[in-house]
């Protein structure tokens, strides 16, 4: 009776770093794509020493900040500082189990997928109020007030962009949304709402032009001031794992996940991870130019954005994909 409990335990813990390991793995690839691109922007090489094309940078200076010493401020609580980094690492992680890679490969294959991560991605706010206010600090305390502001903003636009796609899917399992655009894929009846995603995705994920959080300017680092170490590492490591999770949600909600984008042979013939995998990317690559091109917004811009313009289109939207559904007789049954 025990071994059979410790073969399903030791099965699943198996099937849980085969998910982990890859990811961490991508955040340090996408990380250097995010250097080249904003290299390649600025007309210069970016990383490019260590390793065949740099590749290895990002494995190089994570080495550097697990050597580094981790300092705690006296006046901070220490408890809930420590906390912080690992609350927000370990959330951009539990996201990535419901995300299906083909019709088969999915770590839990939930009904209410699209709601597990919402909810996840929505206690992440916790992990940078903790680092804010544990600081004691008025940097990070002020980059903390501003991330939770900004996240809870474009959050609820999301939500109603999400009630799009479900309305035309009519289903909340990840897998089941990805084969109702088989014919077509979401993104282009609904490319309003796919652009508006990709814009409330870098604000959700602190990206510039969004980046107001840890604006250089005025608040040395945000929230992160006062960490060093891997403590910090797990910050960022956190934030591109966020990202990634976006870039795949974007892939899996509006560009047919897994699905080639016509079903003709030398197209399906590729394996379904490498299409969700490319487009992934396809959609990082972006979120990368964006960074590079565009200039960072000043925070009562940011909110009126949020809440003046992408929540009144939004619900609209839903309202005339509800009632073009009904009328044509299209709705999911």
């Amino acid at each position: 009776m025990f071994l059979e409990y410790l073969n399903i335990v030791l099965y699943d813990l198996l099937k849980i770093a085969a998910l982990v390991v890859p990811v961490l793995i991508a955040v340090a690839m996408i990380v250097w794509v995010d250097r080249r691109v904003w290299g390649a922007v600025q007309l210069r090489k970016g990383p490019n020493v260590v390793g065949p094309f740099g590749l290895f940078q990002t494995f190089a200076d994570a080495l550097k900040y697990i050597f580094k010493e981790v300092i705690i401020p006296v006046r901070a609580n220490k408890v809930i500082f420590i906390i912080a980094p690992i609350v927000t690492m370990s959330l951009a992680l539990i996201s990535w189990a419901v995300i299906p890679f083909s019709e088969t490969l999915v770590l839990a294959d939930i009904n209410v997928g699209i709601l597990y991560i919402f909810a996840v991605s929505s206690l992440g706010v916790y992990g940078i109020i903790m680092a804010g206010w544990a600081s004691n600090s008025k940097y990070p305390f002020l980059g903390a007030l501003r991330s939770a502001a900004q996240m809870v903003s474009y959050e609820v636009s999301i939500g109603f962009i999400i009630i799009n796609v479900l309305l035309c899917a009519g289903s909340l399992n990840l897998r089941d949304i990805v084969m109702a655009q088989k014919n077509i894929w979401f993104a282009i009846p609904l490319f309003p709402m796919f652009v508006i995603f990709f814009i409330s995705a870098l604000a959700e994920t602190n990206r510039p032009p969004f980046d107001l959080p840890e604006a250089e300017a005025e608040l040395v680092s945000g929230y992160q001031t006062e960490y060093s170490g891997m403590m910090y590492a797990l910050f960022w490591l956190g934030e591109y794992a966020n990202i990634l999770l976006m870039c795949a949600l974007g892939s899996i909600l509006f560009l047919g996940g897994w699905l080639s984008p016509i079903d003709v042979y030398p197209l399906n013939a590729i394996p379904s991870p490498l299409w969700l995998i490319f487009k992934i990317l396809l959609l990082f690559i972006l979120f990368a130019l964006v960074k590079a091109i565009v200039p960072r917004y000043r925070y009562d811009q940011l909110m009126r954005l949020g809440w003046k313009v992408f929540l009144p289109f939004s619900l609209f939207w839903v309202v005339l994909t509800a009632g073009f559904l009904y009328f044509f007789n299209l709705l999911p049954k």
